[in-house]
């Protein structure tokens, strides 16, 4: 909805989404943690310690989302200093103080709904966040445009609109725990001496090897996002559109993963070790099937899909240019989902953590990605970086110039990257000097 706002409103909220994100993620992460160990209590019938677990993660998360939100404070004045023009990052500022306030609610949330994942209940969450998605859709159309007397606040209206979501998400999981015997009872387990610290260390255990392996991911994506921004707001808008649609594919297989975590789980808690392997070949096999279908339809739909978002002809297409990539790496992404759900479910997380670690730090260091930056003509090695995950090959660089200037591209980024080497800059220059220097001299557009 703000797309419709124009690019720079677009690369603003893209800009804010992009560093709020790496924050985020730790959250969430640390929260996946709670589903697989209330899912073995629960196979086993151990009711007490299942309310025990969610006893301390509602401490445990709620602490930890006022932790992110002082995090995200004390970032937002740097966010001036990341290489972004200022009219994006005015667009930005607004927003992000909105969305880092939304993710204390969102915590508490987050404590409930794990849980319910992990006794096997998923339609509720779903139900309270399908809800939350059409409150936010009706108070974006209120905040962003200024309807029915309301201010128009622009981007910081869809800030707003989150906020305002994100709180009533735990109000309504709570009345739905209290008009629920089924659930009211483990409310009435609560007990003062369930609150300890054998309890916040196993959530701790299992959900920080998580936390940092989708910090680790996540993050790839999101500096893609703020690289973006040292390009262009054309640049920075179109990614924002093909992150979102790349979410939107990707939030299925993560719903197909969370199943199969559940499953596993209660599985590994009766120690069923077929049953386990049962549940991983169907997680497989639905996985790429779904991959399959979005990346024929991201392809041959490309410049049609970002129509959705915005009108400008330069933003849909430079959107459709960012989908090919998208779709390239639809299969790797389902198998690598497919296989992290299945580890999680027998609690196997730091093996995760370590594969994500060398995958990224081994495939995408910053001499790899910076030399991609896109300088003159527009070369999309940024987002084949960010995309070189684990089971992924698609970091090859790519520019689209004339036949007669694609030398000239190659040469510029080896200059980045020799510069990168050897100390002499960083390469986060203004584009107006295309963000290249060779041998101390500005470089990469047509003429030099």
């Amino acid at each position: 909805m703000v797309g419709r706002l124009g690019a720079v409103p677009l690369a603003g909220v893209s800009f804010a989404n992009a560093v709020f994100f790496m924050l985020f993620v730790l959250g969430t992460g640390m929260s996946l943690g709670l589903t697989p160990l209330v899912g073995e209590m629960y196979s086993v019938s151990n009711h007490r310690k299942s309310a025990a677990y969610l006893q301390n993660s509602i401490l445990f998360y709620g602490c930890m989302g006022v932790c992110i939100f002082l995090l995200a404070m004390a970032v937002r004045p740097f966010m001036w200093h990341m290489g972004q023009s200022p009219e994006v990052v005015r667009q930005a500022v607004p927003y992000f103080g909105y969305v880092a306030v939304s993710v204390i609610p969102f915590m508490v949330f987050a404590s409930f709904k794990q849980f319910l994942e992990g006794v096997g209940n998923t339609k509720v969450a779903m139900a309270i966040i399908i809800t939350s998605n059409a409150i936010n859709v009706v108070f974006n159309w209120l905040f962003i445009y200024g309807h029915w007397g309301f201010p128009e606040m622009g981007a910081a209206g869809a800030g707003l609109a989150t906020l305002i979501s994100r709180v009533l998400t735990p109000v309504l999981i709570i009345v739905y725990f209290y008009r629920r015997d089924s659930f009211y009872r483990y409310f009435r387990l609560f007990r003062r001496e369930n609150f300890s610290w054998e309890m916040i260390r196993s959530l701790i255990r299992v959900g920080a090897p998580i936390s940092l392996q989708m910090f680790m991911e996540g993050s790839a994506f999101a500096l893609t996002g703020i690289m973006m921004g040292w390009v262009g707001t054309v640049e920075m808008a179109g990614n924002q559109i093909a992150s979102v649609i790349s979410n939107f594919a990707f939030m299925i297989i993560l719903g197909i993963g969370s199943a199969v975590t559940i499953c596993v789980s209660h599985a590994y808690g009766q120690r069923d070790w077929c049953e386990i392997r049962r549940y991983a070949g169907t997680a497989y096999r639905l996985g790429l099937m779904w991959n399959a279908v979005t990346a024929l339809l991201f392809i041959s739909l490309r410049r049609y899909i970002p129509m959705l978002f915005t009108s400008d002809p330069e933003v849909i297409e430079m959107a459709a240019r960012f989908l090919v990539f998208v779709a390239v790496f639809q299969i790797s992404d389902g198998l690598q989902a497919s296989s992290v759900a299945i580890l999680r479910g027998i609690q196997d997380v730091k093996s995760i953590m370590w594969i994500s670690f060398i995958s990224l730090h081994r495939h995408q260091p910053a001499d790899r990605v910076l030399p991609r930056v896109p300088y003159g003509g527009r070369c999309f090695g940024i987002v084949g970086g960010a995309h070189h995950r684990p089971g992924s090959r698609c970091g090859t660089l790519q520019c689209p110039l004339p036949e007669a200037d694609e030398a000239q591209c190659v040469r510029c980024a080896c200059g980045i990257k020799t510069a990168w080497k050897k100390g002499l800059g960083s390469g986060i220059y203004p584009q107006s000097e295309y963000l290249c220097k060779i041998r101390g001299r500005v470089c990469g557009s047509p003429a030099a």
